[in-house]
């Protein structure tokens, strides 16, 4: 999922940046070797053995990722846990950090596993896809072995999910016009959401630039 703007739609995608919104990514990986750049494209450094992985021991380090995150995302929330603000942004799902902050991990779970390759479920706020790399890098170390990242893919960026996306062959005007008018609503309620009410007239401009496409 790669979310693109046009027009005013650039200013849109400023706010929702500003939002600090959750992505999620499919993160596939391989035990038993190293590399230069943590993928398994890169120069390898070194071969390790895996028999002795299991899942269980895999999801017990995934435990520990996840909840080492989760001290760092409160800490970079600057919120006091015992107030009524906090629970209501809980509520809400709106505990994250509102300004810069390293890359954090909110969720971190194992969807295939079958060795030397595994794959997993990663949820983030301000990653890198180098940050990704590592994260399995750092699994094999904890895990007594090596392991390379095979495939990084987005899956989820904030609002927008693989529903929303367009496949290669739908690049065509009245495609991406749709795409737009689709997600105009929760664009604008996720915006307003987390940052409060917005100036109207950028939806309208946006309306009127697409209106004003199709004629053309």
């Amino acid at each position: 999922v790669s979310v693109l703007g046009i027009g005013h739609g650039n200013k849109l995608l400023t706010d929702l940046y500003n939002c600090h919104l959750t992505k999620v990514y499919t993160v596939g990986g391989l035990f038993g070797k190293a590399t230069d750049d943590f993928s398994d494209t890169g120069k390898l450094v070194e071969k390790t053995t895996f028999d002795h992985i299991t899942r269980e021991k895999l999801e017990r380090i995934l435990a520990v990722i996840q909840g080492t995150n989760h001290k760092a995302l409160l800490m970079h929330s600057n919120i006091d846990m015992k107030t009524q603000e906090a629970y209501e942004l809980a509520v809400k799902g709106l505990i994250r950090p509102m300004g810069k902050s390293p890359p954090i991990i909110t969720v971190i779970r194992c969807l295939q596993f079958t060795l030397p390759e595994f794959q997993l479920e990663i949820h983030c706020l301000h990653e890198t896809q180098q940050y990704l790399r590592k994260i399995v890098h750092e699994i094999g170390l904890e895990l007594k072995s090596s392991a390379v990242c095979t495939q990084v893919r987005r899956i989820r960026d904030g609002v927008f999910t693989l529903d929303d996306a367009l496949l290669r062959t739908q690049w065509n005007l009245q495609s991406i016009q749709n795409a737009i008018w689709d997600c105009q609503l929760k664009v604008k309620t996720e915006i307003e959401k987390t940052l409060g009410p917005r100036d109207k007239s950028v939806l309208h401009k946006t309306d009127t630039e697409m209106a004003q496409a199709a004629d053309s």
